[in-house]
Formats: structure tokens, sequence, C-alpha cells
């Protein structure tokens, strides 16, 4: 039979200098620590590096841990600050793509409307065709893309993070120019 674990030995343990006993509290801490972290991640491989993250706050402040608490609770709470955290970064970062986004269009909008008016029937028979032969997954960035959905909106209802939705327009946009300049070649 397993020996029950004493939290009070560990601590005891760790803080006599004996660091390594800091596994126990992983150990034992660990499965309940990631459960809290994957009800609260949308992308669960962010989970590692966040329960990581709580465990080397949990050791840096160990010290002031008071033994009359709950340590379970106390190691959620450093998690529920670690998410906050993630959270606010990564709304930063998505920020920072759609204005970034944003901003290149409108550099780019004059030139495409001068091309735009350049572009004859064929060349859109060529392309509309060419995104009737992309896949399924392609085609809707696309149409997104092509409605000016929010990358963040086409990311949720495809179960993507936000950098696939831009890759996946990148290859489909790769593709269709391709394949649009094949056409036209041969039609000519």
């Amino acid at each position: 039979m397993a020996e029950a674990f004493d939290l009070e030995k560990h601590l005891d343990d760790i803080l006599g200098g004996q660091t390594d006993a800091f596994l126990g509290i992983v150990r034992e801490y660990g499965p309940s620590l990631r459960t809290f972290l994957g009800t609260q991640l949308f992308h669960l491989n962010d989970l590692d590096d966040l329960a990581q993250e709580v465990f080397i706050v949990a050791y840096e402040r160990l010290p002031t841990f008071v033994r009359s608490e709950n340590f379970g609770a106390w190691l959620r709470g450093i998690a529920r600050n670690k998410l906050r955290h993630h959270y606010e970064r990564t709304s930063r970062r998505t920020g920072a793509l759609e204005l970034f986004q944003r901003e290149a269009v409108n550099l780019l909008e004059a030139d495409l409307d001068t091309a735009a008016s350049r572009t004859k029937e064929v060349h859109l028979e060529a392309l509309l065709g060419c995104i009737g032969k992309l896949p399924d997954r392609m085609r809707r960035v696309i149409r997104g893309w092509l409605d000016q959905e929010k990358a963040l909106a086409l990311a949720r209802e495809m179960a993507l993070s936000v950098p696939n939705i831009y890759q996946i327009q990148h290859r489909a946009s790769a593709l269709l120019r391709d394949c649009v300049e094949r056409n036209l070649s041969h039609g000519s």
C-alpha cells in the first residue's frame, strides 16, 4: 500500500534545503493543477508551459505559504494569476496581428483598386474556378477573408488558432495564384 503524502514533511524538507523534495509536491498536486488549467484553456498545447510556470512561482513563494491554508487552493490561486497573464499576452498578440493586417490592406488599397479595375472577366472566372478546387478548409478561410470576417471568429468556428488561420490563408493564396496563372497561360 502506498504511503500517504505528507505535505508538512515535504515543506520542511524543501525549506530545510532539500530542493529535490519539491518533486514530491509536483507529483502529488500536478494532476489536479493540470486538470484545473485544462478546464480554463482554449488551446491545450499551452497547458504544460503554464503548469510549469505555476510550480516555479510556487517554489519561489513557498516560504510565504501559510500552513493552515489549503495548499491546492493556494496553487490554484497562482494558476489563476498565470492564466490571466496568459490571456492578456495572447489577446495583445492577436490584436497586433489583426492591426497589422488592417494596416497592410490600407497601404495596398489603392494598388488593389487599380488592379481590380484592370481585371478582366476571364481573370475572375479563373479565380472562381481555382477557389472551387481548394480543399474545404482552405475554401472556408478564403471565403471568410473575402467576407472580411475577423480571424479570431473564424479560428473559433474552425477550432484553430489565429496563426493557423493566417497560415492556411497564406497557403491558399499561393495555390490560387499558381492556379490562376496556369489557367490564364493555357487560355491565352
